[in-house]
């Protein structure tokens, strides 16, 4: 799979693990920052992970901050995108199943990288259901998108 991965400068110590875990798994990931523990704005690479999901150039994404919450609320900004904070496993595989979520944002200060690997990995294998309810909400979700 394709993937997006950015952090902010909480997160971004984690995401070199993240990223490690990635490729060890065979994905390409595409990296758009932050690249040092320099203070960057989470808004900003949200604006950057959503782009490439957007545009078609990845088919998900993942975000590192310090608790996740920010770049969750950031991400949900953009249209298209449906970010879940996951730090549990079954969030991590329940919030692609359920509502097709295209960015999973971790907390840095909150999972370390063992735990961050198994989120990953659940959430990575999760497919969208096909059972109509959440299809049918889902494309409710769609709708409030649109609407802006």
């Amino acid at each position: 799979m394709r993937l997006v991965i950015g952090s902010d400068h909480a997160g971004w110590a984690l995401k070199g693990a993240v990223i490690d875990h990635l490729k060890a798994l065979g994905h390409d990931v595409v990296d758009v920052g932050s690249y040092d523990d320099k203070p960057v704005d989470f808004p900003d690479v949200a604006r950057k992970v959503a782009g490439k999901i957007t545009a078609g150039e990845v088919e998900r994404g993942i975000m590192v901050c310090g608790t996740g919450v920010g770049a969750s609320i950031a991400a949900n900004k953009m249209k298209g995108i449906r970010a879940a904070v996951c730090h549990d496993v079954h969030s991590a595989h329940q919030s692609v199943e359920h509502d097709d979520v295209n960015v999973m944002c971790i907390g840095a200060q909150i999972v370390g990288p063992w735990l961050a690997k198994d989120l990953i990995s659940s959430f990575l294998a999760a497919e969208f259901s096909t059972d109509e309810d959440f299809r049918r909400r889902v494309a409710k979700l769609h709708e409030m998108d649109a609407e802006g």
